[in-house]
């Protein structure tokens, strides 16, 4: 099994990136938020997808979103493409936050990912995620929750990606007014 892959992006592709890594070049399939360019020096920790037809290798810039991606893998009717699809839609902080608090409207409503694939998400992973290590970037207590939620329906009302308005609301302190963090996300958004 490949577990850790370094070398230099030769190019990047809809499904990944090609590697080069003593003269050969592995394509590692990536999440396309990734933020990899060519010519970086990367390390990716990598999972080998074998299958009947065909070896495809996922690469991940950390060991959690690996971590979360095999976690993803042992849900029923997951497989690998789905897994880094759901990866692409919500972030590894998101996918933990919703199942510690065991809300899959959270991470229906935050990523796009579907009702049923959420709960199945939340419902499988429940127990599971205890071995993960992890801080939350968002908030968690119940009272910043509905504050982050608000801000959150707000931007979306007004027509913002929630992928771009939950990346804003990482870096804002949820706890100021509804209007004050409404204000500086919609800065941080244009």
């Amino acid at each position: 099994m490949i577990r850790l892959i370094s070398g230099i992006v030769v190019r990047v592709t809809p499904q990944g990136v090609v590697l080069e890594c003593n003269n050969l070049g592995y394509l590692v399939r990536t999440t396309k938020k990734s933020g990899i360019i060519s010519g970086d020096q990367i390390t990716l920790h990598t999972h080998l997808a074998v299958r009947e037809n065909a070896l495809d290798l996922y690469g991940f810039l950390t060991e959690i979103e690996l971590d979360c991606f095999e976690l993803l893998l042992g849900i029923s009717k997951i497989g690998p493409k789905s897994a880094i699809q759901i990866l692409d839609a919500a972030d590894v902080t998101l996918i933990l936050e919703a199942v510690n608090l065991g809300d899959a409207a959270h991470l229906h409503k935050l990523s796009g990912i579907t009702r049923k694939t959420a709960e199945k998400i939340v419902t499988e992973l429940k127990d599971k995620v205890e071995t993960l290590t992890f801080v939350a970037a968002a908030p968690n207590t119940e009272q910043n929750i509905s504050a982050y939620n608000d801000v959150f329906d707000t931007l979306l009302t007004l027509g913002y990606n929630p992928i771009n308005i939950r990346r804003a609301l990482e870096e804002l302190d949820i706890t100021e007014s509804t209007s004050s963090v409404v204000r500086k996300a919609l800065q941080k958004l244009s």
